[in-house]
């Protein structure tokens, strides 16, 4: 039983259509010049105006004011799964997460898993009955530079137990854990309007 919270952010489980995840993601770019965050395993990220990838800074509570990308309209691009990068000895380094400030004039690869098809198991941050299944949910704070562990690498992140009907950032498909826990664990997938993919507006 989940009887304490330790959220772990956004982990992918398998596809909405059913099919297994295969692991696949997609590389994108991180300003060479260093960005201004941590990006932690489990987070959700979106392109900034740079073209680079960046923290999705908005809690996803609503998708204008509170949108997940703290744009109002531009979803998140996906969901950061690790990093590449030659440090300062020339070494090529593959990390489970990004330290802020890390610059090496170079590419600064990101791995994203950008299916908005994939389901993802997170943990709420209180108790959820039955009656939750097909409501929506969002992070319970939003993201920043300290919602990770620079030990394990991974998101410290929580989706909010206290669910609504209104358009949000993410879609509970099923539970993991038993409803009754004090903390449990469900499945949710992307929202159209909380995924850049779904939506037709640009950046």
């Amino acid at each position: 039983m989940a009887t304490s919270a330790a959220p772990y952010g956004l982990r992918p489980i398998r596809r909405a259509d059913g099919m297994p995840y295969s692991g696949s993601t997609n590389q994108y770019l991180i300003d060479p010049a260093g960005e201004g965050t941590n990006l932690f395993y489990g987070q959700a990220v979106i392109i900034g105006a740079d073209g680079y990838i960046a923290l999705a800074t908005g809690t996803g509570a609503d998708l204008t004011s509170n949108s997940i990308s703290g744009t109002s309209g531009v979803g998140a691009t996906g969901v950061f799964v690790g990093c590449e990068y030659v440090n300062d000895s020339g070494q090529t380094v593959q990390a489970q997460y990004y330290p802020s400030g890390t610059a090496n004039g170079g590419a600064i690869k990101a791995y994203v898993i950008d299916d908005p098809m994939v389901l993802f198991q997170a943990q709420l941050d209180g108790t959820g009955a039955q009656t939750i299944i097909g409501t929506n949910t969002f992070f319970a704070a939003a993201q920043s530079t300290s919602t990770g562990s620079t030990t394990t690498g991974n998101s410290t992140s929580a989706l909010d137990a206290t669910v609504q009907t209104a358009a949000a950032a993410f879609r509970i498909v099923s539970h993991v854990s038993d409803p009754a826990d004090a903390f449990p664990d469900v499945l949710v997938k992307f929202n159209p309007g909380g995924h850049q993919s779904l939506n037709n507006v640009g950046l």
